[in-house]
């Protein structure tokens, strides 16, 4: 469970190039309620603010995740992501990482030259700092959603195809791959939504079950927003939905309610 939150936060997270700027803009907040098996696991949210660094109008975007009732008293989470995105690249200029998943914990930043492909990184728990090398237009987990989510292409993806994005998470960068498996019009509390179907393709062993353990849902509309997530687990299956939502920078695709 400790890199459980890192997915469930991770949950859009496609591939492209070049960003567009309209899918989403400093007011935006949504929720997602976590469910494993028919407990009600806990809570993420994800947060749009205008900020500032360097003297460069930035978005702060703030992700938390958290554990609840008696999931909290049997493994307690309060994670804490934040990322510092360039409004015109879409690239991140911080990230910070403050997590506690049953007293697993970590405390750090880091700050990206996107110039000089490096990212410097600082462990404030355990003191000290490193630097890595990092390929162009690497991004962090959460600087990831946002920068790929406002590509206007995704529509255009063909069954069966996969994409992929460099990121950089816990010390490395990977390349997160993304199937496109289809489009299904899914029931929610806010009535039925047209959404994309797509399948991360995530490392099977202690978490998940199987590389393509995870299924995300995604509207079908300008806002891109995950509208739900399943995955079967090494132990278990969990499943998050949509719960709240506000200050979105386009109209909600709703079919019925």
């Amino acid at each position: 469970m400790k890199k459980l939150i890192f997915f469930l936060l991770l949950i859009t997270t496609f591939g492209f190039n070049t960003p567009r700027d309209d899918a989403y803009d400093a007011g935006e907040w949504f929720k997602f309620r976590i469910h494993y098996g028919i407990i009600n696991a806990g809570y993420a949210t994800l947060e749009v603010q205008d900020a500032v660094v360097d003297h460069k109008k930035v978005f702060k975007v703030t992700g938390k995740g958290y554990t609840t009732g008696m999931s909290r008293f049997l493994f307690k989470v309060d994670d804490l992501y934040e990322s510092y995105i360039d409004k015109d690249s879409g690239n991140p200029y911080l990230f910070t990482r403050k997590i506690n998943e049953g007293g697993y914990t970590k405390n750090q930043q880091g700050f990206f030259n996107q110039s000089s492909n490096k990212i410097l990184v600082k462990d404030y728990k355990n003191k000290n700092e490193k630097t890595f090398a990092i390929p162009d237009n690497t991004q962090d987990i959460l600087s990831a959603f946002y920068y790929l989510r406002n590509h206007p292409n995704i529509d255009k993806l063909k069954i069966g195809e996969s994409i992929a994005i460099d990121m950089f998470f816990d010390e490395e960068t990977t390349k997160f791959k993304l199937k496109y498996i289809g489009r299904e019009d899914i029931s929610t509390k806010f009535g039925t939504v047209p959404s994309m179907v797509f399948r991360p393709l995530v490392q099977s062993g202690r978490v998940f079950k199987e590389e393509e353990s995870l299924t995300v849902w995604i509207s079908d509309d300008e806002n891109r927003l995950p509208v739900r997530i399943k995955a079967n687990l090494a132990v278990g299956s969990i499943k998050a939905d949509l719960d709240g939502f506000k200050g979105l920078n386009n109209p909600f695709k709703i079919k019925a309610k």
